[in-house]
């Protein structure tokens, strides 16, 4: 079942994402050659009648790809001139290359909407349901029902705010804590964690824990779809930021290796965890192809700003040479990444 998973979950992110280009390119005259889901060899393909377009699906199910006229280094010449890519307005090409993201985002939502419909929306504001009276948070005065309002001076929204800044924290490091009680007044804390050991493993203890309440109704799923969307944006903003500020190593990252090994982890704990984890990806792959780098659907957005502001295309060759080397340099980094996470599962 964890491979079944893990082939649809992926399988859905990808069809979905290199659909929105596909739908995009051909609702503006662009020549598409193919349309794959999956990459490596070819296992089957077909073409419609009248439609220019072969459609494959191919051995591994970890990507996917639309080819359209114009994005090769060498021009073709039997594709004619207002069929290709540059012959579209910088407004055009950019629709098309955005709408993958676009897509992206909003099976994300109609997944979340989707598991919080038939299952029921969690609780997202970090209400503390608990306080363990054997650590400092309860010495502190910290309670059952405290609303957490900020966490060393940085806002939080929901749990997942605060569940990362507890990540992002420094093994051992103490936390000052902005509380609103059940009766509306302010309190600021500082809390310590404890150190224990469980199986030789050592690590620190807060004491505190969160309101997992399940609410159900179309209203109460509307605001947990908005929620979670919100909060996921915002902590993949941080977390990326980390990442290219040297404040998080690419330890920090999973590849198709790792992605699999959390599917099966979630499949455990129920079918609804698979749906979370299928818009989450989702969400995950609309945001980085965002990121401004070659190869990225965000690194040809930039250059289509950049010919805007010039008023005058960049060499196409010097282009897709430059994207070809960012994609390389991503494969690299795939390739270190899952030797990472082969060597975590030992």
């Amino acid at each position: 079942m964890t491979l079944i998973y893990f082939v649809l979950i992926l399988g859905l992110t990808v069809f979905i994402h290199e659909f929105g280009h596909f739908l995009m390119a051909k609702k503006n005259g662009v020549y598409c050659y193919e349309f794959s889901l999956g990459m490596g060899p070819k296992l089957y393909s077909f073409k419609r009648k009248n439609d220019e377009t072969t459609y494959s699906l191919r051995l591994f199910p970890i990507g996917g790809y639309v080819q359209m006229a114009g994005e090769e280094i060498e021009e073709d010449k039997n594709i004619p001139v207002e069929k290709r890519m540059q012959s579209k307005s910088v407004f055009q090409r950019l629709l098309i290359v955005l709408a993958g993201i676009f897509n992206n985002f909003i099976l994300g939502i109609v997944l979340l909407l989707l598991m919080a419909l038939i299952y029921g929306a969690p609780e997202t504001k970090p209400y503390i349901k608990s306080v363990d009276k054997a650590y400092n948070a309860y010495k502190v005065n910290v309670r059952e029902g405290d609303l957490i309002k900020k966490l060393n001076n940085k806002t939080m929204k929901s749990i997942d705010d605060v569940m990362l800044e507890f990540q992002l924290l420094k093994q051992g490091s103490s936390i000052n804590v902005e509380l609103i009680d059940k009766k509306g007044n302010k309190k600021n804390v500082t809390i310590i964690p404890t150190k224990v050991t469980e199986n030789d493993t050592e690590r620190y203890v807060y004491g505190i824990g969160f309101d997992s309440e399940i609410h159900k109704g179309f209203i109460n799923s509307i605001k947990y779809t908005t929620s979670k969307f919100g909060s996921t944006i915002r902590n993949l903003y941080k977390v990326i930021g980390k990442l290219i500020t040297g404040k998080l190593g690419i330890n920090s990252l999973s590849g198709p290796v790792g992605i699999y090994n959390v599917v099966g982890e979630q499949s455990k704990q129920g079918f609804e965890n698979v749906i979370y984890l299928a818009a989450y990806i989702s969400i995950n792959v609309g945001f980085v192809n965002l990121l401004p780098f070659p190869a990225f659907d965000g690194g040809r957005a930039l250059f289509l700003i950049i010919e805007a502001i010039r008023k005058k295309p960049i060499n196409q060759k010097t282009e897709n040479i430059i994207h070809t080397i960012g994609f390389a340099l991503l494969m690299l980094l795939i390739i270190v990444i899952t030797i990472n996470d082969i060597i975590r599962l030992f």
